[in-house]
């Protein structure tokens, strides 16, 4: 694979999608079949949300007509003798040849597809290679389509790597994907006419004519419809996949996805009530859902779509996986009042610890809110300013200098404190995620976010309080990933190498590195063998801090 000598647009159309959607009419595209499938994820935990971005996408294209399908490869978690002697307790995913099976009976039922639309996290590289390959053996004249987190990170870089890929849809697609599926039947009902004079063409990349389609906010998120959940009563052999999510719960030990809970949920969906984030943590990119443009569903929304999934799947338990739900406090502050004909529903979201500083820890507890995932990541306020996170955390209300509490002989961020006592006094479970061996991160550090683990487990139980620590990952399409020392890192390690404005070229190497991302879970290991340690530490250090956590021994760090 050679580098492109030019990078790809990521824009080729100047017309917000918006404008050009809002003509489309409800028979605009009858006569269109369309199939998602949703890649597998982390295949250490049963998976416990069902695939938002499908869901969302499919039922609005079923607005204007189109006849859509889902197949969620995630969805499987096969409990076997070759899971068991792999170790993997919560199940293996399917082989390729499981699930290319599972694709044959579903093109058979549904019918071949005119457009294959593959959606996942930019972890899921292998997997669309290997999908792009096989429904294209399955579905010769199908236009395959990547959009998601892994389309949206990499945009055009996906045709050097994706041979029969045609089409990456980055950014959000609810309005840009309806307009891609009229575009993709307008050409099918003209064959001689074809889809080459569209703005959207980029032309032949590598012997294909290929496409990008740049997605954007839609205009009033409470006009879209809920998820179409019904597509995944039964996959094609019967096996009940909405089910299966619902029965697992959306955190705590048992969805081991680092969360800690001291309550149970027996039947529990998600949905998603903001979307974007107007903060700017540099290890951190959303841009699929919105990046640092931040707009809401309205409270009236989210209770309808609330009763909906309550009368017709019986949850006694709602998620709200926003990247931050609480930014806005008037809508917070209508949530108690709001939230009344749910009749107690509990519920739980994720929001920074300086939002829940204040009153809005006391609206949403009275709303129901009875869990909070922090992404607290470190509480030292060396890191935090490094994450460009130490803003709103460590000067909160426009306060000029850094605002700490003492506790146990460290300094923590009086928001962080604040936030922790709020939910503890209001009733609500405070979750903290962390990350260790960020750039500009010392053993004093890292010793800092340790200590305040442990001052949380003297307000609360130890066992609901989370130990698990993230591995500082850089991840494409992040600032981390531009940081100029990273940068030198990557370059040694891997071999990436840089366009002038900091973009990743798109090429063997950064391909070989994205197959090495998992999800910030384990240590990677550059070519020379020593570990991907972004940190001050040195890697003996690094790699014995590690060790503590990955045996539950955090106190040990503290000795070190």
């Amino acid at each position: 694979m050679t580098e492109a000598p030019v990078q790809i647009p990521t824009r080729t159309r100047v017309l917000h999608p918006a404008e050009l959607v809002q003509e489309m009419t409800y028979r605009d595209l009858e006569g269109l079949t369309v199939v998602f499938i949703n890649m597998p994820l982390r295949e250490s935990a049963t998976p416990n949300t069902p695939p938002q971005g499908p869901g969302l996408l499919a039922a609005r294209l079923r607005q204007f007509g189109a006849e859509v399908s889902i197949v969620d490869l995630n969805a499987y978690r096969i409990k076997d003798e070759t899971a068991h002697l792999a170790g993997k307790a919560h199940g293996r995913h399917l082989t390729p040849k499981e699930a290319e099976g599972l694709l044959t009976r579903h093109f058979h039922r549904h019918g071949e597809p005119d457009i294959i639309a593959l959606s996942g996290m930019i972890t899921t590289l292998r997997w669309q290679e290997w999908a792009t390959a096989i429904c294209r053996q399955l579905v010769p004249d199908a236009f395959i389509i990547s959009g998601g987190g892994l389309a949206t990170e990499i945009k055009g870089g996906l045709f050097e790597w994706l041979p029969e890929l045609d089409c990456v849809a980055h950014s959000e697609g609810d309005d840009i994907l309806p307009i891609l599926a009229k575009d993709v039947l307008e050409a099918k009902r003209h064959q001689r006419r074809g889809m080459s004079h569209l703005h959207e063409c980029l032309g032949k990349i590598g012997g294909r004519t290929r496409f990008l389609y740049a997605g954007d906010r839609p205009r009033g998120l409470d006009r879209l419809p809920f998820a179409a959940w019904d597509l995944l009563h039964q996959d094609v052999d019967g096996n009940p996949i909405m089910e299966w999510y619902i029965k697992v719960p959306v955190w705590g030990l048992e969805a081991n996805n680092s969360s800690a809970t001291s309550f149970q949920m027996n039947r529990s969906l998600t949905r998603v009530s903001s979307r974007g984030c107007p903060y700017a943590c540099a290890f951190c990119y959303r841009g699929a859902q919105g990046e640092r443009l931040y707009g809401m569903h309205s409270p009236g929304n989210i209770v309808q779509e609330a009763l909906w999934l309550m009368e017709t799947y019986r949850i006694d338990f709602l998620g709200f996986n926003d990247d931050n739900f609480a930014v806005d406090p008037r809508r917070i502050k209508a949530l108690p009042d709001a939230f009344e004909p749910l009749g107690g529903l509990r519920w739980g979201t994720h929001t920074r610890l300086d939002e829940a500083a204040d009153e809005r820890a006391d609206w949403m507890a009275e709303a129901g809110c009875i869990y909070i995932g922090f992404g607290a990541e470190s509480a030292s306020p060396n890191v935090l300013e490094r994450m460009n996170k130490g803003g709103f955390i460590l000067r909160p209300r426009g306060a000029q200098k850094n605002d700490l509490t003492r506790l146990n002989g460290f300094d923590f961020p009086t928001t962080m404190v604040q936030g922790i006592q709020n939910c503890q006094r209001v009733g609500i479970h405070a979750n903290c995620t962390w990350i260790m061996g960020y750039p500009g991160e010392t053993l004093r550090d890292l010793q800092t976010s340790v200590a305040f683990i442990l001052w949380q487990e003297e307000l609360v139980a130890k066992e609901a309080v989370n130990r698990k620590m993230f591995v500082a990952t850089a991840y494409p399409g992040t600032a981390m990933f531009k940081d100029v020392a990273c940068k030198q890192l990557l370059s040694y390690n891997f071999g990436i190498s840089f366009h002038v404005d900091g973009e990743p070229v798109a090429n063997e190497a950064l391909r070989a590195y994205i197959l090495e991302l998992d999800d910030a879970t384990k240590v990677m290991h550059g070519s020379d063998g020593a570990p991907l340690n972004f940190g001050e530490m040195p890697d003996d250090v690094f790699l014995q801090a590690r060790e503590h956590v990955d045996t539950g021994q955090i106190e040990r760090i503290l000795d070190m």
